[in-house]
């Protein structure tokens, strides 16, 4: 039995993030955290000074080649985007997974004029994802519900790994 409210093993997610590399072009490790809403605030306000949780940061690393950085991503908002859009946990771990990379390897939906969003929508139909998160967020309440974008919850225990 699947539990939609927990993600896959790491040796899921692991597989998956190599994969979303080699497709977004990135070598080196990658570490990654999975952590509560209050975590992700305390994050974002420290890093780009936006006090609220968020889904998704990335931090890029010097260019060493050995590591490409790191990427942070609320379970807390995973999760209830999960089942606002009626898909799994996992699910959308991978699609945040995936636009992480995209942001690692630097790109900016914020200021590239479509070129992410161009991009991400190839690579998710590539990996077999649902819509993408750009796509998600500048649609909306299509299905009556509004994916959140912040509001610190439940605190859950980090995970950590790499790849």
């Amino acid at each position: 039995m699947i539990d939609r409210d927990h993600p896959a093993n790491n040796s899921q997610i692991k597989t998956f993030l190599r994969a979303a590399q080699r497709a977004v072009g990135i070598r080196g490790e990658v570490n990654v955290l999975i952590t509560s809403d209050d975590k992700m605030r305390r994050l974002n306000r420290d890093f780009r000074g936006k006090d609220k949780a968020t889904d998704v940061l990335s931090f890029p690393a010097a260019q060493n080649g050995k590591v490409a950085g790191d990427i942070a991503i609320s379970r807390d908002i995973a999760r209830e985007n999960a089942r606002a859009l009626g898909h799994s946990l996992t699910t959308e771990v991978r699609i945040l997974l995936l636009h992480g990379l995209l942001h690692l390897a630097g790109y900016d939906h914020e200021s590239d004029n479509g070129e992410m969003a161009s991009l991400e929508q190839k690579l998710r139909a590539k990996l077999k994802l649902p819509p993408t998160l750009i796509e998600r967020t500048e649609h909306r309440g299509r299905r009556g519900k509004k994916t959140r974008a912040s509001n610190p919850s439940v605190p859950s225990v980090p995970s950590v790994f790499k790849t």
